[in-house]
């Protein structure tokens, strides 16, 4: 397994270890902390340039299903693992890449399906637009300490949800924190869900629980 090394002061997107597995990147934190971040879902979106008839794309294409009711046909690719919504308007969301470099391949290559379905399809405004990763601190966290310490940033409600709520809005990015000392960010890109990663980390340590 390849992974990309993510220093605080030299940062390098991450490379994928296959379709079937997550795409993972390391981080070294400044008190020389190996931090694994784990790619588990990218979700992207394209446009076609052109009208799509959703039930062409229902008869005639394959690993489809077609949702009449809501207005788009989902089509599923193997490799990539991805699922697309499609609207008969040509906007196609793309979800279950590992990586950004997936989510275009994969997107590239149900543009070339609907072409082949007969559709004058132009690939155009290609765009990432969340990212979901998953990385495990070194430690478990004092959500209550962190929460305090945090405010208004930070929310936790345990009654409703078992992991504190920390916004970063300079970087579109949301991180859930769970006492357990694992994390789940969503972000706009890999890059910005990276620099969440590092900037919440001290932040965490200084709420760490101490071993007995």
């Amino acid at each position: 397994m390849k992974s990309t090394h993510l220093k605080t002061s030299e940062r390098a997107l991450p490379q994928s270890r296959g379709c079937d597995a997550p795409t993972a990147f390391l981080m070294e934190s400044n008190n020389d902390v190996a931090l694994d971040i784990i790619i588990t879902n990218v979700v992207a979106v394209f446009r076609t340039r052109c009208h799509l008839n959703l039930r062409t794309i229902a008869l005639e294409g394959t690993n489809v299903i077609y949702k009449p009711e809501v207005g788009k046909v989902l089509m599923k690719l193997r490799k990539p693992r991805i699922t697309a919504s499609i609207w008969s308007s040509g906007k196609i969301i793309c979800t279950g890449a590992t990586s950004e470099e997936e989510a275009k391949y994969g997107a590239r290559r149900l543009a070339r399906c609907l072409q082949k379905l007969g559709f004058k399809v132009k690939f155009t405004d290609f765009k990432v637009v969340n990212v979901l990763a998953v990385c495990s601190m070194p430690f478990q966290i004092h959500l209550i300490e962190f929460t305090k310490s945090n405010r208004p940033i930070a929310s936790y409600e345990p009654e409703l949800h078992p992991a504190a709520s920390y916004r970063i809005k300079t970087l579109r990015a949301t991180v859930q924190v769970f006492s357990t000392g694992s994390i789940t960010v969503t972000g706009p890109n890999v890059r910005q869900v990276a620099s969440a990663v590092e900037q919440i980390y001290p932040l965490l340590f200084e709420c760490r629980k101490t071993p007995r």
